[in-house]
């Protein structure tokens, strides 16, 4: 039990006022402005405008003006004062049936009309998700690096009152949440899929704790596994078909594999101490996960087809998540006293070899690590003064982007 709780705190946050930090040059980016011709958005009108300039930011790709314009989108005449613009963006909302959207995409310099699309989105509520489908193919239509996990859906636990959580599904922004299992202690949930239309979560409401698959879309629920101690799906290979485990039947957490079809668990690590947290790499040929076989938490990687293990962390004295894509290797690690300040949990690069290891952070405690499908961006979580949030991180431009995350979050994927 006390290895349980060990991982259970290694995982607890708290929760920000949205923040944005900017490291590229704005010389390699395209300015933008972005006109609304809404006339009656309601209260969706400001918020929907703001996704918009959160999406062209984050992408690395655009310097959107933040000035909400307003203006006619029928006429394809652009305002003199928006011509130094590369482009402008122009849209209308309307709430006829769901949410709509009409896009029209400009270049400022000579008012060229590049591209026109309509959006619908049968539920208001989800007009988040509207303004990342627009920027996502904002990106695909002016051919810069695709950036469908704005597209995503995010999961994560939330504690409730003791021994109570919901699990909750929301967009990137988390504007738009969704509560899909409540009641009980439900925690750990991990997509199931690519297409995100299953999770699974760990059930503590038995006298066992129970490894569920459900389907958000017609809430069908199943079984998958039961352990005595711990029981946590970590991940899942690309093609949904085996799973990483820890599981701890004999008191001693590992890491195993299981096949989805037999639901028969192998056991991956058999370290006498503990190997939690693993996670698929190399085309699902190794994994990595965290240890403390050298006397504190740290990093390994062990080939799924032998016994060898090597450290793959060479940096700190706590370093207790990870995940992986491809050969990239992405940790939190706990700073001793530094320029970055003592008791900061911070996120480090690195390669499956330890190699080119560069910060991602530098204050706060930024856990629950998560590459992007493509591996181009991180999400994170943030904990800094009373304030917890979740966090984006573009590798490619080195941008960042905060926004609140309200409650007391046990874990988080997409």
């Amino acid at each position: 039990m006390r290895y349980f709780l060990w991982f259970l705190v290694t995982l607890n946050l708290f929760a920000v006022d949205a923040t944005l930090k900017i490291e590229k040059d704005v010389e390699s980016r395209a300015k933008m402005a972005v006109v609304d011709g809404s006339s009656a958005a309601g209260s969706i009108g400001d918020k929907f405008f703001n996704t918009l300039i959160s999406d062209l930011t984050i992408s690395g790709h655009f310097l959107p003006d933040s000035t909400h314009h307003l203006g006619s989108t029928e006429s394809g005449l652009i305002d003199p004062m928006l011509k130094s613009k590369e482009y402008v963006l122009k849209y209308t909302l309307s709430q006829a049936n769901g949410l709509t959207a009409t896009v029209k995409l400009y270049r400022g310099t000579d008012a060229s009309l590049l591209a026109t699309k309509e959006y619908n989105i049968a539920t208001v509520e989800k007009y988040p998700f509207l303004a990342h489908k627009i920027v996502s193919e904002l990106n695909d239509i002016l051919k810069y690096p695709e950036v469908n996990w704005l597209n995503r859906y995010v999961i994560f636990s939330r504690y409730t009152t003791a021994k109570r959580s919901v699990i909750v599904v929301a967009d990137y922004t988390m504007q738009y949440q969704k509560i899909v299992i409540q009641g009980g202690l439900n925690l750990f949930p991990k997509w199931a899929d690519q297409q995100q239309n299953s999770f699974y979560y760990t059930s503590f409401n038995g006298a066992i704790p129970t490894l569920y698959r459900l389907n958000i879309y017609d809430g069908s629920r199943s079984a998958i596994v039961t352990s005595q101690g711990m029981l946590v799906c970590s991940d899942v290979s690309q093609d949904g078909s085996k799973l990483l485990l820890t599981m701890a039947p004999n008191a001693q957490p590992d890491v195993f594999e299981m096949s989805v079809s037999s639901k028969s668990p192998r056991q991956i690590t058999t370290f006498t101490g503990i190997d939690v947290g693993g996670k698929y790499m190399g085309g699902d040929q190794s994994i990595v996960f965290v240890s403390n076989r050298m006397g504190y938490a740290n990093i390994f990687k062990q080939s799924l087809f032998g016994n060898s293990v090597s450290q793959v962390v060479f940096h700190g004295r706590d370093n207790n998540a990870v995940d992986a894509h491809g050969n990239k290797v992405v940790y939190s690690s706990k700073e001793s006293q530094s320029s970055f300040g003592s008791g900061n949990f911070n996120l480090y690069l690195t390669d499956s070899s330890g190699s080119d290891t560069r910060p991602l952070t530098t204050s706060g405690v930024n856990q629950f690590p998560r590459f992007s499908t493509n591996g181009n961006a991180i999400l994170y979580t943030k904990l800094l003064g009373n304030k917890s949030s979740v966090g984006y991180i573009n590798l490619e431009s080195k941008q960042s982007l905060l926004f609140p995350l309200g409650g007391k979050v046990q874990s988080i994927d997409w």
